[in-house]
């Protein structure tokens, strides 16, 4: 629930800055496996079928631009906080996917880590990140729709009322 948030609102900032309709606010965003505008489109948690078998071929958001010839994957964790460090484990995760995208789709692929700590908590190279994703996007909010998920499961597992 807590990743299905923080991923959804990437993928409106996303949807916004490549002028793809979407909802007035992100938490009422619904993303649909596929957007198209233009010579861009926007893949949500669908997996590249490939000609040799990859593991790992579902990220969260795929952008395929093929104006600009560039294909981004952008994968998303909210581990515990003294597990922020998957920024190298992600990259290698989706490696032999981003070989086969280049040599399938024919355009340079990159692969954008989003991780952040179930408490907020980030590296300092998240802000590099996000810059080469398109839109705008504020780590302070996607800190708080962390942070809101993680009270979620507190309570649940507390069983509290709120």
């Amino acid at each position: 629930m807590r990743h299905n948030k923080v991923c959804t609102r990437l993928h409106y900032s996303i949807c916004k800055a490549l002028g793809i309709e979407t909802a007035d606010r992100w938490y009422t965003h619904m993303p649909k496996p596929v957007y198209e505008e233009g010579d861009v489109t926007v893949l949500w948690n669908q997996a590249v079928h490939t000609d040799r078998e990859v593991t790992a071929n579902r990220p969260d958001i795929i952008i395929k631009n093929k104006k600009e010839k560039t294909c981004t994957l952008i994968d998303v964790a909210i581990p515990t906080d003294r597990n922020v460090q998957k920024e190298a484990e992600k990259k290698l995760k989706y490696k032999s996917l981003c070989i086969e995208i280049q040599r399938m789709w024919n355009l340079k692929c990159t692969i954008i880590p989003v991780i952040m700590g179930a408490t907020g908590i980030v590296m300092r190279s998240l802000r590099k990140n996000l810059e080469a994703v398109p839109g705008k996007h504020s780590i302070d909010s996607l800190q708080k729709t962390a942070i809101l998920g993680t009270s979620h499961i507190i309570r649940k597992v507390l069983q509290c009322e709120a």
